[in-house]
């Protein structure tokens, strides 16, 4: 039982290692590639202001990874655009996902069955692309592993590597979105492939490629469904990389302490100014009040007081009575 499972494994794999990637996996990888373009934050108002930024954009989220191995081993970065089947089929898509009549390519192709299949076929290219970045670069340097392994990084996950630079071409500036400062899954997935077909190139890893592949596929594909399904962005990887960090790169940061020291002589000093400044306005007001205390009250200005009154009153009346007597 273990041997025929063990044949028909190594039969399957033989046949996704010879599966054609044109046309279908291919349109795949290009209508997921254009709709996460159009899901972009302000994409759809570059397309009607202008439609060749937008499509410039397009053929950089289908063709980056050929771009970018390109220019990493100094060839031509427009060589990807002479395939000009590739470039006409990309190029039907991009129109269809942004300027279908009702929109109906996009919101087809956004409900959830048919894209987990998109989705899926599009991670079978990745295999073959990374696949394809190593076996060039062992091509050319066959004892680098780490030429091997970035330029199987490069070519898998291109489109995400070089997104600040198609972030410009949409009058864009976002640096703190590099994926060198926050790697994204895709980007995660692509460097372990890429690691796992170089150690398998140079003989470190005991696999046949076509089992590998199959291994690879099969993992990307059904970690890339559940987190579909879940609507989870948390990488599988999270908790080893979580360990990892702790271990190895979260010792004393002499930069933090000094950023402490700094916010709290900051603090002091916001404090004695804050201070300094409340003591005028309190002696003020004291010597205010005591000046007040000291002022006598002000003497009634209309008329006299009563006692005033009556003494005029006593004094007229032993005038009036003297004057009788005599």
């Amino acid at each position: 039982m273990d041997v025929l499972w063990m044949l028909r494994v190594d039969e399957l794999s033989h046949a996704l290692a010879n599966l054609p990637m044109f046309p279908y996996f291919d349109v795949a990888h290009y209508v997921v590639s254009v709709m996460a373009l159009r899901e972009q934050p302000g994409a759809l108002e570059v397309s009607r202001v202008s439609p060749l930024a937008c499509w410039f954009s397009s053929m950089l989220f289908c063709f980056g990874g050929a771009v970018l191995s390109g220019i990493m081993l100094a060839e031509p970065p427009i060589a990807p655009l002479t395939n000009s089947t590739g470039v006409l089929l990309a190029s039907l898509i991009w129109y269809l996902v942004f300027y279908c009549p009702m929109d109906l390519v996009y919101s087809c192709t956004a409900r959830l069955p048919l894209r987990l299949v998109l989705s899926g076929m599009k991670e079978v290219t990745r295999t073959w692309k990374v696949l394809g970045g190593v076996t060039q670069a062992h091509g050319k340097y066959k004892d680098s592993l780490l030429v091997m392994i970035a330029i199987g990084w490069a070519k898998g996950a291109g489109g995400g590597l070089i997104s600040n630079f198609e972030q410009l071409v949409r009058g864009v500036w976002k640096p703190e979105t590099n994926e060198l400062l926050k790697m994204s899954y895709p980007t995660k997935i692509t460097l372990i492939g890429a690691v796992l077909f170089t150690l398998q190139q140079t003989g470190y890893l005991p696999l046949q490629t076509h089992h590998l592949m199959l291994l690879y596929t099969v993992f990307t594909v059904v970690n890339k469904t559940r987190m579909m399904l879940t609507g989870s962005n948390i990488s599988p990887f999270a908790g080893i990389e979580s360990v990892v960090y702790k271990t190895l790169f979260s010792g004393p940061s002499p930069y933090a302490a000094l950023t402490s020291e700094a916010h709290k002589a900051r603090i002091d000093t916001d404090t004695a100014t804050n201070m300094t400044s409340s003591s005028p306005a309190k002696t003020k007001e004291s010597s205010g009040k005591r000046a007040a205390g000291k002022r006598t009250p002000a003497p009634p200005v209309n008329g006299k007081s009563e006692s005033l009154k009556a003494k005029e009153k006593s004094e007229n009346g032993e005038t009036t009575n003297s004057k009788k007597t005599k």
